[in-house]
């Protein structure tokens, strides 16, 4: 079904999703050298695109040897609510246009299982893999497109086809596949020693790469046995900020009822070297963090995370705090599921205490 040559070429790109995540991807990918396309349903993200920087509108997806998909996965009413609905409709138009042995690089943020749904709907005609992306607006020239990146695929063939295209430093890793997923792990041996592995693994046809000289993006990529590991970590990392934010904001408000400063507080934690504890501005937003520690809540039919519904109950409360106090003047009122404070002294104390789980 596929193609085996590990040393393709990658000459015509598109990036399909022009937003906040797409246009930094394209104006990266076009600055490498590779032939670039642009792909949004907004006409004028297209045309801002292609006047400002040169990428060239895309209208079909026919003849590109790599697809890299940003498009976003909220609701269109609802942007801290996973949905991956109009993902799945670019799919279904890749299906049909792409042409067989392509990569498609998922780089949106997705729900455990995606990217082998998205390789079924495809009828494993595709390479696909997930390298989900860890651009930060704020620091784009540390934290940007070209930053440390996880990588996934749902073959150790197609892995094997997204370091060729994202990284190009091949010559230190090795594909091993296993019994129930690929594996993917990363060696400094000799080549002598590579050899010799080789030969060994020979039977259980591992599959081992040189330097690969192609154009490549050069963005150094952590690869992982599965692509599962790489939908879950971009979740999880984004989970564990909401932990640690919404800790900051609970800290907070045991400040405010206990008459304790919190800035002095913080600043004596701090001092710790293992300690980081970070400030509360005006709750959890943006588009990533509520909508990916949901998406992480609902990866499991089995264990749902208690500790970050929690995590979510303490910003709500933070944030009926915030607006209180914007209402009130400094002194604003804690709240608890719309009670204020102030109706007893007792419902001080159970902000921390007596917080019951949905």
């Amino acid at each position: 079904m596929y193609n085996y040559n590990y040393e393709k070429n990658y000459d015509k790109v598109v990036i399909i999703g022009l937003g906040q995540l797409g246009l930094p991807v394209a104006k990266y990918v076009k600055e490498h050298g590779f032939d670039t396309y642009g792909y949004d349903i907004n006409q004028k993200a297209m045309q801002s695109a292609e006047s400002k920087y040169g990428i060239k509108p895309a209208t079909n997806f026919g003849d590109f040897d790599v697809l890299i998909i940003c498009v976003s996965t909220h609701r269109p009413d609802d942007m801290f609510s996973p949905q991956v609905e109009g993902l799945m409709s670019v799919v279904e138009k890749i299906s049909r246009e792409a042409k067989t042995g392509a990569l498609i690089s998922i780089e949106s943020t997705i729900p455990k299982g995606t990217s082998k749904r998205v390789f079924e709907k495809l009828d494993h005609r595709l390479h696909v893999v997930h390298a989900p992306h860890r651009w930060y607006a704020l620091e784009e020239d540390i934290h940007g497109v070209n930053q440390l990146r996880i990588i996934g695929g749902v073959s150790s063939c197609c892995l094997q086809h997204g370091l060729n295209f994202y990284d190009g430093r091949l010559e230190d890793k090795a594909i091993l596949p296993s019994s129930s997923s690929s594996s993917m792990v990363d060696h400094s041996l000799s080549v002598a020693t590579t050899l010799e592995a080789k030969s060994k693994t020979k039977s259980s046809s591992s599959i081992t790469t040189k330097l690969n000289k192609k154009r490549s993006l050069g963005i150094p990529m952590h690869p992982v046995s599965s692509v599962e590991v790489a939908e879950l970590t971009k979740i999880i990392e984004n989970a564990h900020r909401y932990l640690q934010i919404s800790f900051a904001e609970e800290l907070y408000l045991y400040c405010k009822g206990n008459g304790i400063s919190f800035p002095e507080l913080r600043e004596s934690l701090n001092t710790k070297w293992n300690v980081e504890i970070l400030e509360p501005r005006d709750g959890i937003g943006g588009h990533c963090l509520p909508k990916d520690t949901k998406m992480f809540i609902n990866s499991s039919n089995t264990i749902k995370s208690k500790i970050l519904q929690a995590a979510m109950e303490i910003d709500e409360d933070y944030r009926e705090y915030i607006q209180s106090r914007d209402k009130n003047g400094n002194n604003g009122s804690l709240t608890l599921r719309g009670k204020s404070r102030g109706e007893t002294e007792k419902e001080t104390e159970q902000i921390l205490c007596s917080r019951k789980i949905k």
